[in-house]
């Protein structure tokens, strides 16, 4: 735990770093850029279509009509809006992730690597392609337990566990493997994952939720149709740093205890002769 504590708190010291915020700036351009284009061409047209969608049902629209007698008539637009956005939400989470895998982890590992542990070997037990395939292979992974646990979600203590689970079991299987590929050799990366299982699985529990802080911002962009792109914007980048921050965390937490693994390698060799 003391281990988890000390490397949380340099995470986020690292979070308030001007490189690492520079560095957020491009993967939010590119997020920006594909999510302002999906609100100019189908926005309109993907609300109108959940809300036809929505008073097909006989029960939503018995509920809407009540609604409207209670003078909630825009409330019909707010749902559609909620509706498209809750869909539109675990793309643009994993889109971030996918996008801080590639764009700032390297940067951030290497800021880390310079800072702290400038005398650990590099031994280059992942490659670029290996991280991508990895990466995807997770989260096609999490994207269909997503989809399959979705109607839990409707269970109230459910909803508060099961994706913050399935976006830390991601994040463990995504930060895990590229913070380690540049410094670690295959075993090694496979030996520490192994042994630190519950302590990165409980980082990214953590992440899970603090990456569900920016969600409230796009429950707040659907009750404000008009600064809906500008709030989307800046959930996106908050994203982005809560991304970097988990990148950072498990970054000093990898790397710390491969150079722990590596000093602790000696005295078990030396060990294994005196007994010889």
């Amino acid at each position: 735990m003391q281990g988890l504590a000390d490397s949380f708190w340099r995470a986020a010291a690292y979070c308030l770093h001007p490189r690492v915020i520079a560095l957020s700036l491009l993967p939010l351009l590119i997020a920006g850029v594909l999510v302002f284009g999906f609100m100019y061409f189908f926005w309109e047209a993907a609300i109108a279509g959940v809300r036809a969608t929505l008073e097909s049902w006989l029960l939503i629209e018995s509920l809407l009509q009540w609604l409207d007698t209670m003078g909630l008539q825009s409330f019909r637009s707010a749902l559609s809006a909620l509706v498209v956005l809750a869909g539109v939400l675990p793309v643009v989470i994993v889109l971030s992730l996918l996008l801080v895998a590639l764009c700032m982890t390297p940067a951030i590992v290497g800021l880390v690597a310079q800072r702290r542990f400038p005398l650990l070997e590099r031994k280059r037990g992942g490659t670029l392609l290996q991280s991508v395939a990895a990466s995807l292979g997770a989260t096609l992974v999490a994207l269909v337990l997503i989809l399959l646990s979705m109607p839990l979600w409707l269970i109230p203590p459910l909803v508060m566990v099961l994706p913050p689970l399935i976006w830390g079991w991601l994040a463990y299987r995504v930060f895990g493997f590229d913070v380690l590929a540049e410094h670690a050799s295959a075993d090694e990366r496979r030996a520490l994952l192994r042994e630190h299982r519950i302590p990165m699985l409980t980082m990214g529990v953590i992440c899970g939720y603090l990456g569900a802080a920016p969600s409230l911002i796009w429950a707040v962009s659907a009750m404000t149709i008009v600064l809906a792109p500008f709030v989307v914007l800046l959930a996106i980048w908050l994203y982005m740093l809560v991304f970097a921050f988990s990148t950072a965390w498990f970054t000093h937490y990898a790397l710390a205890a491969l150079q722990a693994r590596r000093a602790a390698e000696p005295v078990a060799e030396s060990a294994v002769l005196t007994k010889d």
